[in-house]
């Protein structure tokens, strides 16, 4: 194993709660039913994706303008929520971890759907960390597509063969699954039947790649 590509919420870090606080002003605005069960199905698929998953319950029909306009208001709100993030949201056992796969002689990568990727790395510290950032804004394809996975791959000079995606979403099991490559899921994605690692915490990683 020559390199890991890390999915950014729920792996390195969380936002759920930025998300789901996001997402829950706009529903409530247009007065759509919108809960945790709900937001959990967003998880791993984009911005505009999650929207059409909210509107089911929308008792109005929108067009794709205002789709569009509406999409745009949910990530100006989860933007200014971002701020509130700083070193403090890395956990010590994830930096003692990503520390040691550097000693290790791995290539670092993450492979996010998200458009704010790097603004999450900025807050974090991890700014200039990771070899190569893979994000919302050089795909065109979400998961469960492999593209964004390809992509780090490529940007860090190794096959998808000799790399391994570390996920907690099922979408992204599938999709590193698609891509050929190993993968390592947690929380709810240890339990895909496609997934190479099941790992109970983070820390699992450095005998993963031993």
């Amino acid at each position: 194993m020559k390199g890991i590509i890390f999915d950014l919420d729920g792996v390195i870090c969380s936002t759920d709660k930025y998300h789901y606080s996001a997402w829950k002003k706009l529903a409530d605005k247009e007065g759509i039913y919108f809960d945790a069960v709900i937001n959990n199905r967003l998880r791993g698929v984009s911005r505009m994706q999650s929207l059409e998953i909210i509107l089911e319950r929308a008792q109005k029909s929108y067009t794709e303008k205002e789709k569009a306009v509406m999409a745009e208001e949910k990530n100006a709100i989860y933007v200014n929520l971002l701020k509130e993030m700083s070193e403090y949201d890395l956990s010590e056992e994830v930096k003692y971890v990503l520390q040691k796969l550097r000693e290790y002689g791995m290539k670092l990568a993450v492979g996010s759907s998200s458009k704010n990727a790097k603004i999450i790395l900025k807050q974090l510290g991890l700014e200039d960390f990771f070899d190569a950032v893979s994000d919302g804004t050089n795909i065109t394809k979400s998961k469960p597509d492999p593209e964004v996975f390809l992509k780090a791959a490529d940007f860090i000079g190794e096959k998808p063969a000799d790399c391994l995606v570390v996920e907690d979403a099922k979408a992204g099991i599938e999709a590193a699954f698609a891509g050929g490559f190993k993968c390592a899921g947690l929380g709810e994605a240890a339990e895909h039947p496609k997934v190479t690692y099941k790992m109970e915490g983070f820390r699992d990683l450095l005998e993963i790649c031993q």
